[in-house]
């Protein structure tokens, strides 16, 4: 798990690489625009190329997420991510090679390459990782690949301390860094078995799927998961793996599409990313000297990595959705309490402080649960037949929404000051609400279970007239089903 998870490390890496080098980057373009054209850039035009910079990242991703259902069922979980790792190591060479090079256009198109393995790797990861976890560690393991991008995030906050690759000269290598793992993980992860789901439902090979589950299930007995796999694959019989567009058609499963739809969106429009991407400005205007922001964004970062183990090891004990809604209402409240602070602290001095506490207090909520629950609900609430296409759709989303913070965010800041974050406490609130009164606790339940509780809401709202749910009986209906008075289907 280790191994694939440091993909999810590289893209934490990548969220935050472009924060402590920004004004050597800066610098590098408009030299590089003096010597081409005789004149340098002002100050407008260099914000708008170094946010090209930070948000073509997201770009890439949008392109890698929308790949993401052709890929997998192409190649499989594990082929996808092993044939993905030569664009890293293309992008790395572009970005390393490009102050040699003079070459701005080289540092951008690295980051836009890079964001396309983020896209593929930050939707594959998670689905490889949902599929060979036993249903009791299911939540577990979902949220490591967070607990290893809070760890990308803060690798590249210390990386990039003057002491070590924060210097002038160091920035090519400090951006280009991201080939050292993608090597190590390059000669590990070829030695690992692919998902015994992929294998038994979509490529029917009982054989490698046996194999599978006794290589991931060294002590266990494998015949209840096998038998629970095979119900899944006896739903599903009559049924391909379905398109981006059959699956927004397919009124059986409109409650998950709206859910992956809303907390995609929210986890991004959050207000994350703009912490992120712009921690050092942020500390800047709240009036932290500048030698000791780089210190303050280091200690950030261990607080992400802090909260995300909390997350990580209480999931199982208290369920997906008080992590997810507990940490969208902090967020929500921290946000507000960023734009109170930073009003105030011309007045208060102290308040300074608080807004500073306010990011961590951001941080803290989103590392606990918006940063892995996500992409684990969007594994639980569909079947093999529609969890690719619902992959493509919530990382695209969350991808369009990372590039719209990434780009419009330093303009919001310098038009709309302080209140800018209000923007953020109103989507952190509202997310919180639609999953408290919309999505189900899928903690221990199978994925034909979770299925039948979606089912079962569809069927009451087309139908009041059922009187015994306890007697329902899940038919086939493009493998969720609709629901009929009879006894129950499935043998547990």
């Amino acid at each position: 798990n280790r191994d694939r998870n440091l993909y999810s490390m590289l893209y934490g890496y990548n969220l935050a690489v472009v924060n402590s080098p920004a004004g050597y980057i800066k610098d590098f373009y408009n030299r590089t625009v003096v010597s081409r054209n005789g004149t340098g850039l002002n100050e407008e035009a260099l914000t708008l190329m170094y946010s090209l910079t930070v948000s073509v990242f997201a770009i890439g991703g949008l392109i890698g997420s929308l790949m993401v259902g052709t890929l997998v069922t192409k190649f499989g979980r594990k082929g996808t991510v092993v044939n993905s790792t030569v664009l890293v190591f293309l992008a790395g060479s572009l970005m390393g090679f490009s102050r040699i090079c003079g070459s701005p256009e080289m540092v951008i198109f690295g980051r836009f390459i890079t964001g396309i393995h983020s896209g593929i790797s930050l939707s594959v990861v998670p689905m490889y990782l949902g599929e060979i976890a036993p249903k009791n560690l299911r939540g577990f393991l979902g949220l490591m690949p967070s607990i290893f991008i809070c760890a990308g995030v803060f690798s590249a906050q210390v990386l990039g301390l003057h002491e070590l690759l924060g210097k002038e000269e160091h920035w090519p290598l400090f951006l280009s860094l991201v080939v050292v793992p993608t090597f190590i993980q390059l000669m590990l992860l070829p030695w690992f078995p692919e998902s015994p789901r992929y294998l038994l439902i979509e490529k029917h090979n009982v054989h490698a799927t046996i194999t599978a589950l006794k290589w991931y299930r060294a002590k266990c007995n494998i015949q209840a998961e096998i038998e629970e796999m095979q119900e899944e694959q006896r739903s599903l019989s009559s049924v391909e793996t379905v398109s981006v567009w059959q699956l927004l058609l397919d009124h059986t499963v409109r409650w998950q599409v709206l859910s992956v739809v809303v907390i995609n969106i929210g986890m991004q429009l959050s207000g994350i990313d703009a912490i992120w991407f712009y921690t050092n400005d942020i500390f800047e205007n709240a009036g932290i000297p500048a030698p000791e922001i780089q210190y303050t964004t280091v200690g950030t970062g261990a607080i992400e990595i802090v909260a995300g183990l909390i997350g990580c090891f209480t999931i199982e004990r208290l369920g997906r959705r008080p992590l997810i809604i507990g940490g969208f209402g902090v967020m929500g409240m921290c946000c507000a309490g960023i734009t109170l602070s930073l009003i105030l602290q011309t007045h208060v001095p102290f308040m300074k402080y608080v807004s500073v506490g306010c990011v961590v207090g951001i941080i803290a909520g989103f590392c606990i649960g918006p940063a892995g629950v996500p992409f684990l609900i969007t594994a639980e609430l569909f079947k093999q037949s529609h969890r690719p296409a619902a992959y493509t759709v919530g990382g695209s989303l969350n991808w369009m929404s990372n590039f719209t913070i990434g780009f419009i965010f330093p303009f919001l800041q310098m038009s709309a000051g302080s209140y800018c974050y209000l923007v953020f406490c109103v989507i952190c609130l509202s997310v919180a609400i639609y999953v408290y009164f919309v999505i189900p606790e899928t903690k221990n339940k199978t994925f034909v279970e979770i299925s039948q509780m979606f089912a079962t809401k569809e069927a009451v709202e087309e139908s009041q007239a059922l009187t015994h749910p306890d007697q329902l009986k899940l038919k086939k209906m493009n493998g969720y089903g609709s629901l009929e008075n009879g006894s129950l289907e499935f043998d547990k």
